[in-house]
């Protein structure tokens, strides 16, 4: 029997597609996969909700699968975020250290500090990420507790997003039954089910290729150092390809995930495919290497705004470990390989990891958020499921309570 005090959820409400995946935390503190749902996403753009009604629906959609396959109903959720509106900002904080050495609540005081700085009244933050701590003029501290000085500072990276796109992501979970036990950055959320320790510690860089945004983070040193959005994704692929062969969108997406090539050269002339027209009367035979001059030319775009931020950050040189891809448009043919002809790092996509049962579900890019949704929720309660919001039998109280 599951017991539900074990039970994390991770739910991706991404552009393309809405995903649920439902794990318990096993006798041997891993995490197991017991059920998945993925539903088509029609109600975002760029990572924004649009239309609040086919968004809910989708997330019901995919819920109801997953706990039909888990043979559970889940009450609370951890789901991710994304899109321009998203900044992130490194920062530091100072305080005095009275006492004759640095305790637990020095540290959370520093920490506090370092929130301390004018953000705009429509933004809120979501992480308080620390880098490293200073102890008087010892620096490079992952852990100050028990040390001996005067002065503390704090290295950390705020991240922050629109209060109004946080309440709408919360308010499409609600309407759909849940509650949402935290709301995390995508690309952290990657990042936990891709990168290794070894790349964090030596320096590596993260690049999601979702549906409508590309989300980049920096890590140095264990620690995440910068974290931006790009407004591209492979959702833009798909409509030049639909643009460019005169196809319908769904085909579009089917035959850049079938044929596409982000290196036109490697591609023959002679090679055909098949393209159903608009309206679906006819079938057209186009050459391969077509499909591939238009994936080419978008991906070569996403890959040269990408170097450009960050080269920006000053931290390229830092990442020994190179540049993992993932998100959706990853596998497809020649990424890496346009993508190292462009950073001029190694590159190797990367698959979700660190979880049990059911793995070939998510044994795909596509799925390294939801994936790194549920591992998130572990770290921060390895043992106990401890929702912030109300519970479904709260939740039912209330109900009731609204009626009489």
């Amino acid at each position: 029997m599951v017991t539900r005090d074990r039970i994390i959820v991770g739910l991706d409400i991404g552009t393309t597609k809405i995903c649920c995946l439902i794990t318990e935390v096993n006798d041997n503190h891993e995490l197991e996969i017991i059920g998945f749902g993925v539903s088509e996403s029609k109600g975002l753009r760029r990572g924004l909700v649009v239309n609040m009604e086919q968004t809910v629906d989708a997330i019901k959609h995919c819920v109801e699968d997953a706990e039909r396959m888990a043979g559970i109903r889940i009450d609370d959720v951890y789901t991710g975020i994304a899109g321009g509106h998203i900044q992130g900002i490194s920062t530091n904080g100072v305080i005095a250290i009275k006492g004759d050495e640095i305790t637990p609540t020095d540290k959370k005081r520093v920490i506090e500090q370092a929130k301390d700085f004018a953000k705009p009244a429509s933004m809120e933050i979501i992480h308080i990420l620390p880098q490293e701590f200073a102890v008087d003029d010892i620096t490079g501290i992952e852990n100050p507790v028990g040390m001996a000085g005067s002065r503390l500072e704090v290295m950390v990276h705020i991240v922050t997003s629109s209060i109004a796109a946080v309440s709408n992501i919360t308010k499409c979970a609600q309407k759909a039954g849940l509650g949402v036990s935290d709301i995390v950055l995508q690309q952290i959320a990657s990042a936990v089910a891709i990168l290794t320790p070894d790349e964090r510690k030596l320096g590596v860089i993260l690049i999601d290729i979702g549906g409508g945004t590309t989300d980049i983070a920096i890590f140095d040193g264990g620690s995440i150092r910068h974290t931006a959005v790009l407004a591209l994704g492979g959702d833009h692929v798909t409509n030049d390809i639909a643009v460019g062969l005169r196809t319908p969108i769904a085909e579009a997406e089917r035959i850049k995930i079938k044929y596409g090539h982000a290196i036109a050269a490697n591609v023959s002339n002679d090679e055909q495919i098949e393209v159903p027209s608009i309206g679906g009367d006819s079938v057209s035979t186009v050459s391969r290497r077509i499909l591939a001059e238009i994936v080419e030319s978008r991906m070569e775009e996403l890959f040269k705004l990408a170097y450009t931020e960050i080269r920006n950050t000053g931290l390229a040189d830092q990442a020994s470990a190179g540049l993992v891809l993932t998100g959706g448009a990853s596998p497809l043919e020649g990424v890496t390989d346009l993508a190292e002809s462009i950073l001029h790092m190694p590159v190797r996509v990367g698959l979700p990891r660190g979880v049990k049962g059911l793995v070939e579900l998510v044994r795909d890019p596509a799925y390294a958020t939801v994936v790194g949704l549920c591992l998130y929720g572990a770290s921060k309660s390895p043992y106990t499921y401890k929702p912030k919001g109300p519970s479904f039998f709260e939740r039912i109280l209330q109900w009731f309570k609204g009626i009489f």
